[in-house]
């Protein structure tokens, strides 16, 4: 081969490998869209509760105090146990009170023989009177005098049933049927009528007490009037326990407070729940809760759809043709592990619940239903948060 048809092979294999180093390589395919689930925006009627803290407290509460002074001689009673009205509590010695009820009874019998006598001469003077055999003035005195021992007999009945009445109040029993707490005196003790022995307390049923504000007082008096206690009306009133239990009983208003504490702003309700066993006690910290409004073709929304940014609450929204619109909403309250949208949306749109973080406005998303976890509304009502940004 000659210098020359080498030279044109060079410069054809430096032109063929100049060629395919310029050569761009294909550009990779776009990345699919994101992945998101979504869920319905349903429209219903939703009842709002609101919770308070709140006391158990005896529906009576009786201390219970002697009548009379004298030393414990028994403590009849289990503490801590149920009584019954009319039970047996304390026995005071009742020797003393014994002794000056006999003595009450020997006066009446004396006062009732004086009497006996003092009639006896008035019939006698009435019928010397007649044949003249006395003077008038004989029976006048008879006469003042069967009116003295007569006045005397009532005295020394109401003193005899003073004593009776004392010697009886040494047997110290319970004026309501309920439970008995500790005792604060101890046989020995010299008791009087300033004493507390112990308190009865009725808890069956039990009252429960907690404050609302003014505003809810106003809302309930323009609305359903929840806070006005009615014999006929169902029971709304929820109890939740210190351990989070709800109380499967209901309970009832029994009490609306005649006013407004001027220092807190709040008006003390008190409501009454059954308590057969007697489980619940006085001093018992609660939880009320109660439907306070019933918000009509309210739009729910899962929480997880709703997501908060600088004090906004914005949603992403999935149209019919998979493109995302995030929209700024304005959020109610939180009702269950779903949340009122108030503006913003309409029913049966279709809003993000996992993936916001993905998206951006106008792309394009594949969407699926989110799973019942995320969407499901609370199987028991639930306390309503405030409204945010209210």
């Amino acid at each position: 081969m000659g210098p020359i048809a080498m030279n044109v092979r060079i410069a054809s294999l430096v032109w063929l490998l100049a060629s395919v180093a310029c050569r761009k390589p294909p550009p990779p395919p776009p990345p699919p869209p994101p992945a998101v689930q979504v869920a319905d925006v349903v429209q219903s009627d939703v009842p709002i509760y609101r919770e308070w803290v709140g006391t158990l407290d005896g529906l009576v509460n009786a201390d219970i105090r002697p009548q009379v002074e004298g030393y414990v001689r028994k403590q009849a009673y289990r503490e801590g146990t149920y009584v019954g009205q009319g039970e047996l509590l304390f026995l005071i010695d009742p020797r003393n009170y014994k002794a000056v009820a006999d003595q009450a009874k020997s006066a009446l019998d004396r006062s009732m023989a004086t009497l006996a006598k003092a009639r006896l001469d008035v019939k006698r003077d009435r019928q010397l009177i007649a044949s003249e055999a006395i003077a008038p003035q004989q029976l006048d005195n008879d006469l003042a005098a069967e009116r003295e021992a007569a006045a005397s007999v009532e005295s020394a009945r109401a003193t005899l049933a003073q004593a009776q009445l004392n010697r009886g109040w040494t047997q110290v029993t319970s004026p309501i049927a309920g439970i008995a707490g500790i005792a604060t005196t101890q046989v020995g003790s010299l008791v009087g009528t300033s004493s507390v022995m112990t308190t009865v307390s009725q808890v069956d049923p039990i009252k429960a007490q907690f404050n609302i504000s003014e505003n809810e007082y106003l809302r309930s008096a323009r609305g359903n009037h929840w806070v006005e206690p009615t014999e006929s009306a169902e029971p709304i009133l929820e109890l939740i326990l210190d351990d989070g239990s709800v109380y499967p009983q209901r309970g009832a208003v029994v009490v609306a407070n005649r006013q407004v504490n001027p220092q807190t702003g709040t008006i003390a309700i008190q409501g009454a729940f059954p308590n057969p066993g007697n489980i619940l006690r006085p001093g018992q910290y609660a939880k009320v809760r109660a439907a306070v409004e019933t918000r009509k073709g309210a739009l729910l929304v899962p929480q997880r759809a709703v997501n908060e940014l600088q004090g906004a609450y914005q949603i992403g929204v999935v149209a019919s043709d998979a493109k995302v619109d995030v929209r700024t909403v304005r959020a109610g309250e939180q009702v269950g592990n779903q949340w009122i949208i108030e503006q913003g949306l309409q029913p049966g749109e279709k809003v993000v619940v996992e993936g916001f973080a993905r998206v951006r406005p106008g792309m394009v998303v594949r969407a699926s239903p989110a799973s019942d976890n995320s969407t499901a509304s609370a199987t028991a009502p639930a306390a309503a948060a405030p409204s945010p940004g209210r």
